[in-house]
């Protein structure tokens, strides 16, 4: 995706920077999710606060982990340099993406606005694993160009939560409407805005040869 390294660069920049507030935000400013959690009214199932929050924590971790691990598998000179971190921290990437769903299926059920957004979030963590598990097998076949493709796909879904919480503030601050209506166009906006963008940015980046890298170590 990064054809040249000031892309790569400048995309790790604002990346590290948002992690940062990420990091900042959950573990510091408001680490017991009182901000979050106080619009969570009407569920079916009483929160279990210690645990929840414990479950959060490993979640927000790890999607964190995916976002740089991603980041920098997407990097063409690290790639040329070196495949074996390459190939490492692809898988660094699996298994950062797979403890992410199973923390999300977790909490799945506790989210706001109910069912109809649960199912959603349930829904998001399959197509994210089925992306990634296709990814890594187009490359197990020596497949490059739709390993990328799959591997873009996949990686654009770790911008959820950010795509989540930009939505809903435009609609609930910005228009007004309720916060749990907002929430619910955020949770399924975001994911078709997601998809929709990695597909525009599979074509923007153009066609690329099955040879254009040696994948010999890439097994």
């Amino acid at each position: 995706m990064f054809r040249n390294n000031r892309a790569f660069v400048t995309w790790t920049v604002i990346l590290i920077l948002y992690l940062f507030y990420v990091m900042y935000k959950n573990f510091m400013y408001d680490p017991q999710a009182t901000e979050f959690l106080q619009h969570k009214a009407g569920l079916k199932k009483v929160v279990q606060l210690p645990i929840w929050l414990k479950i959060m924590y490993v979640h927000v971790a790890f999607a964190c982990m995916a976002m740089i691990s991603g980041a920098l598998n997407f990097s063409q000179s690290l790639l040329i340099q070196y495949r074996r971190f390459h190939r490492i921290n692809g898988y660094v990437y699996l298994i950062s993406i797979m403890l992410v769903d199973l923390t999300s299926g977790y909490m799945a059920p506790y989210a706001t606005g109910g069912k109809i957004n649960s199912i959603a979030f349930n829904f998001l963590n399959l197509i994210w694993l089925v992306f990634t598990v296709a990814a890594i097998v187009q490359i197990k076949k020596k497949r490059v160009v739709k390993h990328r493709k799959w591997m873009i796909r996949s990686y654009s879904l770790c911008f959820t939560n950010l795509f989540i919480h930009l939505i809903t503030t435009t609609m609930h601050r910005g228009i007004g409407l309720a916060y749990e209506t907002s929430y619910t166009i955020g949770v399924y906006g975001s994911i078709i805005l997601l998809l929709m963008i990695s597909e525009i940015i599979i074509r923007m980046c153009g066609p690329v040869s099955n040879n254009a890298f040696p994948t010999k170590r890439l097994k």
